[in-house]
């Protein structure tokens, strides 16, 4: 991808920067199988692999560009889509931090005391401490304000108990951003928000219990806190201020936040990028065999692709303007749809390989005949994760349709 005409002198350097490291420098391909995308990871092999690789793109300036240097960040202006372009073009794997890349760290950053940022935002911005989120509860999902884990004072600690849900990462998290109940008097003016050292309180109030998926993979957890106390320095901004920051936090994971996210590589795996685009159905059609012809040849799965591949070709150019304040005419319309269109796209996206499968794409991923390496049925079942996580599509409808269109709230 070429250099924009609107990137300033030290924009085009860094492009420059960027694709010669990454000329030199991308790893190669594992011998071992990688997941398809960050919330997928299953073994510490894969994970060691994965962190390495942030660690090393982090130290050549690559993630963190437009955070402060003296929280560890590169200090430069508005650099950090230039680096993703360029991981994303170079077919870079991915990063293992997603949550502490894309929420944990924006939020840290806006609400955070100095000591707090300090401390918190060089491990994380290098991979070396992998963040969870405790939002989700098992009666507060969409209803985010209506979680019951509590945190109770005690002196200059805080005591917390209750139960989180759906938890990405906390298997292998060192810390949680988390949303607790400080006051039961009122919803929204109720909840603290905490950064919380979960690894160190395994075993002493702290449980983590993978779920396992339909896929087999263990990408989800739920944590449990029985009387486990840490201390007020680790609360993020002011008590009862919690509903305030945790905008922040999925501000930043629609999409929609000051900040851009670190990204490399996208949700693909070790065949290359594109594997999860339409593009790959193309290839995926002539391969497989339909009554002993090719089913690229089905003029019907012919218009399927090419539906696909606009919607594809649409979203990249949304992504351009997204760039360009000038053409937004609303600042959240463009980055609260993103996360709608792409989901969405890639569900899509995914049920068409299996329908060009046909009953081959019902084999396992580990079986040698599965077309593909059994990857599309894989990436359709895990596309439901991504429907649903950062609010549903539902939710995102909603949010567009009040905070964009101006339409009435549904009651």
């Amino acid at each position: 991808m070429g250099a924009s005409h609107s990137e300033d002198r030290e924009q085009a350097e860094f492009r420059a920067h960027c694709r010669a490291w990454l000329a030199s420098q991308k790893p190669a391909p594992p011998a071992f199988r990688l997941p398809q995308g960050a919330l997928e990871i299953a073994t510490t092999q894969q994970l060691e692999y994965l962190q390495a690789w942030q660690r090393a793109a982090y130290t050549a300036g690559l993630v963190g560009c437009d955070y402060p240097a003296e929280y560890g960040g590169g200090g430069r202006r508005n650099c950090q889509w230039i680096a993703n372009q360029e991981l994303q073009a170079a077919g870079a794997p991915f990063f293992p931090n997603l949550v502490g890349l894309g929420m944990a760290a924006p939020t840290i950053l806006h609400h955070g005391t100095e000591a707090q940022k300090r401390r918190l935002l060089p491990p994380l911005l290098s991979g070396a401490e992998i963040w969870c989120q405790g939002f989700s509860e098992p009666n507060a999902g969409s209803d985010l304000a209506n979680i019951q884990t509590s945190a109770r004072p005690d002196g200059d600690r805080w005591v917390i108990n209750g139960h989180k849900l759906w938890t990405s990462f906390a298997q292998f998290a060192e810390w949680m951003i988390l949303l607790c109940r400080s006051d039961r008097g009122s919803k929204y003016g109720g909840l603290t928000y905490f950064v919380v050292p979960i690894a160190a309180g395994l075993g002493r109030g702290v449980t983590v219990r993978p779920l396992v998926k339909l896929t087999g993979e263990l990408g989800f957890n739920e944590v449990l806190f029985e009387e486990y106390a840490i201390a007020d320095e680790l609360r993020l901004d002011a008590v009862g201020r919690g509903w305030e920051v945790a905008m922040t936090t999925l501000l930043h994971e629609r999409g929609a936040g000051g900040l851009v996210t670190p990204s490399s590589g996208g949700a693909v795996g070790d065949d290359g990028p594109g594997t999860r685009g339409a593009t790959g159905l193309i290839d995926l059609a002539r391969r497989c065999d339909r009554a002993g012809r090719p089913a690229a040849d089905d003029p019907v799965l012919r218009d399927q692709i090419v539906r696909l591949l606009i919607r594809q070709r649409a979203f990249a150019q949304t992504e351009r303007r997204i760039a360009v304040p000038a053409l937004n005419q609303h600042p959240l319309r463009l980055p609260l749809q993103r996360k709608l269109l792409l989901s969405e796209l890639l569900q899509d996206t995914a049920r068409a390989a299996c329908e060009i499968e046909g009953i081959a794409g019902s084999l396992h991923h580990s079986d040698e005949q599965a077309p593909a390496g059994g990857r599309w049925p894989l990436a359709y079942m895990n596309s439901f994760g991504f429907t649903i996580a950062a609010g549903s599509s539902e939710v995102q409808r909603n949010i567009l349709g009040e905070r964009v269109l101006g339409l009435a709230k549904s009651k």
